[in-house]
């Protein structure tokens, strides 16, 4: 079994980086797909601008037409912070013990990891993908991980990527990505702003923002 990738986020909104991740990432690990997950309430971070509704619509316009990205609505549905670990925990159940699951990350995210929740476990049900841009390589990232990320940085780096097929879980491997300099940040801003976003995120995003007014702070 080709193994599932696993990407969530507050999609806040979902644009051209999380998109183009999760391509690449699919592609360069053979995975037989990339299930996208919006979140609810995310524990780690302020509330997100759109609701739950809004960004879970987003997610499910942007990925349409691509029979590789599915959408998982487990966490939008939920009123209580969700945490990785538990979502997880609830896919590895539903998918077996031998199905490979990989964890999708940036690596500001993977250099956060410390302070999620029950991160250790994370392992147990989950190989970890690190995408890289070329602007943010490897070496400058693994001098500020924290000694406990870096120990199990060290003990768990995959070489070859095609590890992910053998084991269900367990490993990290690295990845790089193109760079495309676009965050959901920028995107909020400039509509507030009343600049164009066209071209940072698909046209249908673009206009589902515009119709439901959202991010101008009206």
């Amino acid at each position: 079994m080709s193994p599932i990738g696993i990407l969530g986020g507050t999609f806040d909104p979902i644009h051209y980086g999380h998109l183009r991740l999760a391509q690449e990432v699919a592609d360069q690990l053979r995975l037989a797909e990339v299930r996208f997950l919006p979140s609810g309430t995310p524990p780690h971070r302020a509330a997100p601008v759109a609701s739950a509704a809004d960004r879970l619509a987003m997610v499910r316009l942007a990925t349409a037409g691509n029979a590789l990205f599915t959408v998982d609505a487990r966490e939008s549905a939920s009123t209580v912070p969700g945490y990785t670990v538990d979502t997880l925990t609830a896919i590895r159940a539903e998918v077996g013990p031998a199905q490979s699951l990989v964890l999708l990350l940036g690596a500001d995210a993977f250099l956060d990891l410390a302070t999620w929740n029950r991160w250790h476990q994370l392992f147990r049900l989950a190989h970890i993908a690190v995408a890289y841009r070329p602007g943010f390589p490897v070496d400058t990232w693994q001098s500020r991980m924290p000694q406990p990320l870096a120990a199990e940085y060290n003990a768990r780096l995959m070489h070859q990527p095609f590890a992910v097929h053998v084991t269900p879980a367990g490993g990290i491997v690295v990845v790089p990505i193109a760079e495309l300099d676009i965050s959901a940040t920028m995107i909020r801003d400039a509509t507030r702003r009343g600049r164009n976003s066209r071209y940072l995120l698909p046209d249908s995003i673009y206009q589902y923002i515009q119709e439901h007014e959202i991010y101008t702070g009206n």
